[in-house]
């Protein structure tokens, strides 16, 4: 269904509300009361209905389906129908490549769901140059018909799909972990929690810890808009308003064109209402794609809070319990999350979740080896700070941040598309990384010196501690070699993982 532009103001997405009384309510710093839906029992259960219980079905079903043709016993548990969003997922075919490799989907559906496909995406901001970077989020995959294929996948492996059932809780016995849903019960060896950043089971295990920062997004797929066969990646064209730097990305979609504006915020009550960032984005959208509102057909709008906490990867704190895609916040606080986190993590978690299953190394620590420190997301922090104009500072320079990011790109693309191409799927690897900063204070020293009271010695000083652990992760993972993998303990082999993934070592681009 699509809406045409009139003199009147243009409704907001229908999300918002509910997500602006979240987003003002973090503002606020109300204090949060999480309910209890993990308990412990001493008592056994006996024998078990299943192995694995995933709750969560729309990015669950990629582990499920993987799980279930190892021949595991897996139940999906799904609160609507599993069918997926209408909105494209972004991605690039390097990543979606997984698929194939662990035969998920066949060559001919893989080409199937990716619907739209762009040859080069546009990187730029305010007063500086643009590059163009190849092969990086310029697919479009169809969630509705990959959901649908790895269902169809899901249940011909013996997978057991049960929608419209919600998540109530679980109590953690010594043998298994009985799960409790609002139409029954079950019993498995594992349960894993796929509900996304507002879990219950995660709001529990982070104890009413308020997120470090947000990523807030609105945006639209509309019609009516140049049909570019181009995309913008990281792109801004204004200089930083009153409590946030406004960011835009753009895409070619099926129904049309795809824009979204979004920023980088920390939780104080200066930073702007979704609200405001929707009427900002309707004032620059004209500028932007150089065509007048009452030109456009919108057929979806779209709006987001992505909470990003420091205290990710999260391990969380009971036996037969893992975490997993957004609830685990296994991405970096630059990045959206969801399908592309997924996808890069699917195959470690797919053979990690088998040889703890395997080896019975279900207790909280052997699981936590899963979702291990990862330095290479951690010290994206940085980045993600020096892109937050403080508050109420008259003698801020409202093109300090485009300045900055323009020197970084600079620097980034100067090192190569190896160094380059990584950063942009949310993997930083230490060479790459030494090289950009060495070419950020090379190219302008005061800028650097300027950026420095802003983020502040205590950033300051954790990010060092961060860049330190992924030199030493990367130095691990290539003076280990290939020790025997095949004969590893459990222990050794998921630690030597640990290093790969946390130093980027793992991007075969």
């Amino acid at each position: 269904m699509t809406e045409r532009v009139t003199a009147h103001p243009v409704a907001p997405p229908e999300a918002l509300p509910a997500l602006e009384r979240w987003w003002g309510s973090l503002r606020r710093r109300e204090p949060l009361f999480p309910e209890a839906v993990v308990q412990r029992s001493s008592e056994r259960l006996g024998s078990l209905e299943a192995d694995v219980v995933i709750a969560g079905g729309t990015l669950g079903i990629l582990l499920g389906a993987a799980l279930a043709k190892r021949g595991w016993r897996v139940v999906l548990l799904e609160r609507g129908l599993l069918r997926g969003r209408d909105q494209e997922w972004n991605t690039s075919r390097q990543e979606l490549q997984v698929l194939l490799t662990l035969e998920l989907l066949t060559p001919a559906e893989l080409e199937q769901v990716q619907v739209t496909h762009y040859p080069s995406g546009r990187i730029g901001f305010r007063g500086g140059p643009s590059w163009w970077v190849e092969d990086v989020l310029n697919v479009g995959v169809d969630p509705v018909g990959l959901l649908q294929c790895l269902k169809q996948r899901f249940l011909e492996w013996g997978g057991q799909l049960l929608e419209q059932q919600t998540f109530v809780g679980a109590t953690v016995h010594p043998d298994g972990i009985h799960i409790q849903t609002d139409r029954g019960k079950m019993t498995a060896q594992l349960l894993l929690d796929a509900m996304g950043h507002r879990s219950p089971v995660v709001a529990q295990a982070r104890q009413g810890q308020w997120p470090d920062s947000v990523c807030l997004v609105v945006g639209s797929c509309a019609q009516g808009l140049p049909a570019l066969d181009s995309g913008d990646l990281f792109y801004s064209f204004s200089p930083t308003q009153p409590g946030y730097q406004p960011f835009w990305e753009a895409f070619p979609a099926r129904d049309g064109r795809t824009t979204y504006l979004f920023t980088y915020c920390d939780i104080q009550e200066g930073r702007p209402s979704l609200s405001a960032l929707w009427q900002h984005y309707l004032q620059q959208l004209p500028h932007y794609q150089g065509v007048d509102l009452t030109e456009i057909t919108w057929v979806r709008k779209l709006c987001g809070v992505f909470p990003a906490y420091r205290r990710s990867p999260l391990q969380l704190p009971w036996d037969r319990l893992l975490a997993v895609g957004d609830s685990s916040g296994s991405q970096s606080p630059l990045s959206f999350g969801g399908f592309g986190a997924m996808l890069r993590h699917l195959a470690r978690l797919e053979q990690g979740i088998h040889d703890a299953l395997s080896w019975r190394q279900l207790e909280q620590q052997a699981l936590a080896l899963l979702q291990p420190y990862q330095p290479n997301l951690a010290v994206t922090w940085l980045f993600q700070k020096a892109m937050i104009p403080p508050l109420n500072q008259n003698n801020w320079d409202p093109d300090r941040i485009n300045r900055l990011l323009s020197q970084v790109f600079a620097a980034l693309f100067a090192a190569g598309p190896q160094v380059v191409k990584p950063f942009l799927q949310d993997v930083v690897q230490f060479g790459g990384l030494a090289q950009a900063l060495w070419g950020v204070m090379s190219r302008d020293p005061l800028l650097v010196a300027q950026l420095l009271p802003q983020v502040g010695l205590e950033e300051l000083t954790r990010w060092t501690g961060h860049l330190t652990a992924l030199g030493i992760y990367d130095l691990l993972y290539r003076v280990t070699g290939t020790r025997a993998e095949k004969h590893a303990s459990y222990t050794w082999k998921h630690r030597r993982e640990a290093w790969c993934y946390g130093s980027g070592r793992d991007h075969a681009g």
